[in-house]
């Protein structure tokens, strides 16, 4: 059975922990430190030690790719996921992290371009366009907003255009373009290495 059993001894003391779960046991995908806990205590804790990175992802056309790209912000603790177009995603490839992980709605492309100006996040694409720099080169900033399109049609041109840059990742079979959520993934990573391991792409500042 996924998880752990009922607490076995004396029960802790302190507001994070939930008595249903200490008392029934605890079936959550979470890892061991959260074990027990209450849900927003959890997200408070998250809250405290998210990255400065964010996540967003063009949903016009139901896009199933969505669901893993927040389970994929969450494991590398992103600000926040961000859809733009509709609304209504499939939650299934989250695996319940979105309960976790902070995620807003734009209706539009210019709602989303106008939040980022607001609060100073530097808005990065992520397709293959013949002026997309190799993402394995570029300096990402620290506050920043990863973007992708959906499957298949990729960036809008709107988003393309808003882009202070936007970042190819190095392919060398034989398909014209990687998996949606993979790419994110990828992106994402990039970016803990450069600020979580100090790792520095060639000819980029310290």
């Amino acid at each position: 059975m996924i998880g752990v059993g009922p607490w076995e001894g004396t029960w802790p003391q302190g507001e994070q922990w939930d008595p249903e779960l200490l008392a029934e046991g605890d079936r959550r995908n979470v890892i061991d430190e959260f074990r027990y806990w209450r849900h927003d205590a959890i997200v408070a804790a998250l809250d405290e030690r998210r990255h400065e990175f964010h996540v967003a992802i063009e949903n016009w056309q139901h896009d199933l790719n969505i669901g893993s790209v927040v389970r994929t912000a969450n494991a590398f603790l992103a600000k926040e996921v961000h859809i733009i177009g509709r609304r209504r995603w499939n939650r299934r490839g989250a695996m319940v992290t979105d309960k976790y992980q902070h995620v807003r709605h734009h209706p539009t492309v210019e709602d989303f371009v106008n939040w980022a100006a607001e609060e100073g996040v530097v808005v990065i694409g992520i397709d293959n366009f013949p002026d997309s720099v190799p993402l394995e080169s570029y300096p990402l900033p620290s506050k920043c907003v990863l973007v992708f399109g959906q499957e298949g049609p990729g960036l809008t041109p709107e988003v393309h255009q808003a882009a202070e840059a936007t970042l190819s990742i190095a392919q060398y079979g034989s398909t014209r373009s990687i998996n949606a959520s993979a790419a994110a993934a990828i992106a994402m990573h990039a970016w803990i290495r450069r600020y979580e391991f100090g790792q520095r792409v060639s000819g980029s500042a310290p």
